[in-house]
């Protein structure tokens, strides 16, 4: 008699590739500074990856509102849209506020320039939270318009000028914000301690706070949520606004950085960041997602952009490889769902082949 050939271990092969999906964000970041590191001798060094560093943290603190959003199963296209508004609303602010009918111009400190700039942004994202979940518009309609209406705010402000001076005047006691693009605290920019506090933030909210947990209800099944209890509209207004000040936020970073505020500024933004969230592991539909992966998701994102600046990759070719890293992601994220699925169906399976027979009741002479 044969000896039984010893069986396979499909477990631990599907451990492996369940550790290398749900890793693929770490597993492409280090591919990229490996490849761009063999390539360029100055990637790695100190001062590029602080600069880096500062370029990522801009699609972070916008990855970071977007995926509340996409959890939510919501996007926001509106967002680089903010970015320009909350710049030339601090562009207008520290120039001076013209007011004809009272023939006076308003110089307001520079804390009350920040304050009433991140209020702008909120309030487009109140605006988008109040159609999607009082009136029932969808997403991505919503959001699209909103996208053009706060361009064109931008515009009309700034009559399609830039706003070339935001140093203020010392004199006026509005004397700018250049700390937050050019500031840096023990040798690290400010922008990326900014990027830090955000990170913890987010992540106390979605992991600490019941906001967070409403948010995968809500995403996973939003009339299930509302039927135990889960306040789904409040939940979609929430995340918009969130979205909305972390674009403003971006705004005044950039803006501080340039000196100067222009309506342009964040055009495509809005996919950079939705790109981040994907690469990191969100799902489109909603009640999936982490801000672990948004993260490295916004560094493979920056990483391979200045990688391929500094080897010389043409414009045009940047598009093409960054659009087939997003397109690889999405695929990745379905193969990964397929796979769970398959391995649900067949575990329910098994468990009803070898479920024991009942044994039937007796019978009453």
């Amino acid at each position: 008699m044969n000896a039984a050939t010893p069986p396979a271990k499909p477990g631990r092969t599907l451990r492996i590739g369940d550790i290398l999906l749900e890793g693929r964000a770490f597993i492409a970041l280090a591919i990229i500074v490996i490849i761009f590191a063999s390539l360029s001798d100055t990637y790695l060094t100190g001062s590029n990856v602080i600069t880096m560093t500062r370029h990522v943290a801009i699609n972070a603190i916008l990855a970071l509102g977007m995926l509340m959003v996409i959890v939510t199963g919501g996007i926001d296209l509106s967002i680089g849209s903010i970015v320009g508004l909350s710049g030339i609303t601090a562009g207008v602010l520290l120039e001076g506020w013209n007011i004809p009918s009272l023939d006076v111009t308003l110089y307001p400190q520079v804390w009350a320039v920040l304050v009433i700039s991140l209020i702008v942004g909120g309030l487009v994202g109140a605006l988008n939270g109040v159609l999607i979940s009082r009136f029932n518009v969808a997403p991505f309609i919503a959001t699209l318009g909103t996208m053009y209406v706060a361009r064109g705010a931008a515009l009309l402000i700034s009559d399609g000028a830039t706003f070339p001076r935001l140093q203020g005047d010392e004199a006026l006691g509005n004397t700018g914000f250049g700390f937050l693009g050019t500031g840096r605290i023990i040798g690290i920019p400010v922008s990326i301690w900014i990027m830090i506090l955000f990170v913890a933030l987010a992540w106390l909210v979605l992991r600490r706070t019941p906001f967070g947990r409403w948010l995968y209800a809500t995403g996973g099944n939003a009339h299930a949520s509302q039927l135990s209890g889960v306040p789904v509209r409040r939940v979609q207004m929430g995340v918009y606004v969130i979205s909305g000040f972390c674009a403003a936020m971006v705004g005044l970073i950039i803006a501080s950085e340039l000196t100067s505020a222009a309506p342009q500024t964040g055009e495509t933004f809005e996919l950079n960041a939705i790109a981040a969230v994907v690469i990191g592991g969100a799902s489109l539909a909603g009640g999936r997602g982490t801000v672990r992966g948004a993260v490295v998701g916004a560094f493979v994102i920056g990483f391979l952009s200045d990688g391929l600046v500094m080897v010389g990759v043409s414009t045009f070719w940047q598009m093409v490889v960054k659009g087939s890293v997003i397109v690889l992601a999405v695929m990745l994220d379905q193969g990964q769902q397929k796979l769970k699925r398959n391995r649900a169906a067949a575990t329910a399976a098994a468990s009803v082949r070898h479920e024991p027979p009942k044994t039937p009741a007796p019978t009453a002479a």
